[in-house]
C-alpha cells in the first residue's frame, strides 16, 4: 500500500503578498493626500479672493463717506487698515473676525500671512488714484501667484 501524504498550507499570506498590498495602500493614500492638499489650496485662494473683494467694497464705502481711501500712512499695514475699517467707535465698514486677526491685530489671509494695502497704488498696478490690496498667498515671492485687486 502506497501511503501518500499531502502537504497542506496554513492558509496565511506570504510576505510578498503583504508587501504588495501595503505598497498599493501607500500609493492610494498618497494620491488622496495630494488631492486633499490641492482642494485645500483652492479653497484658501477662493476665500482670499472673496475677502479682497469684500475689503474693496468696504474701501469704496469708506471713500464715499470720507472723500478718499485711507491714506498712504497705512502703506503695507493691515493693522491700520483694520482700525480704519473697523473703528472702536463710529461707522464700521468691514467686520474683521477675531479668529482672522493675529496677536498684533494684523488681518491674516487663509494662508496665515498678513494682507497688504497701499494707497496711492503704484501706476503699473491699480493706478495712483486707486489702492493696491493683495495677499502673497502664503508668503510667495513670485508675484504671479499673489492674489490681488489689480
Amino acid at each position: 500500500m502506497n501511503t501518500h501524504h499531502k502537504k497542506t498550507s496554513s492558509g496565511g499570506f506570504t510576505l510578498i503578498e503583504l508587501l504588495i498590498v501595503i505598497t498599493i495602500i501607500a500609493i492610494l493614500a498618497s494620491l488622496v493626500l495630494a488631492v486633499a492638499g490641492s482642494v485645500q489650496n483652492k479653497g484658501a485662494r477662493s476665500r482670499t479672493e472673496a475677502e479682497i473683494a469684500a475689503m474693496g467694497a468696504a474701501l469704496e464705502s469708506y471713500k464715499a463717506d470720507n472723500g478718499d481711501y485711507p491714506s498712504n500712512s497705512l502703506a503695507n499695514n493691515s493693522v491700520a487698515l483694520v482700525t480704519t475699517l473697523m473703528p472702536s467707535s463710529g461707522k464700521v465698514y468691514f467686520e474683521f473676525k477675531t479668529k482672522s486677526l493675529d496677536a498684533n491685530n494684523n488681518f491674516l489671509d487663509p494662508f496665515g500671512s498678513s494682507y497688504n494695502y497701499r494707497y496711492p497704488g503704484l501706476p503699473n498696478q491699480s493706478g495712483t488714484n486707486n489702492y493696491d490690496l493683495w495677499s502673497t498667498a502664503g508668503g510667495s515671492t513670485v508675484t504671479n501667484t499673489w492674489i490681488k485687486n489689480w
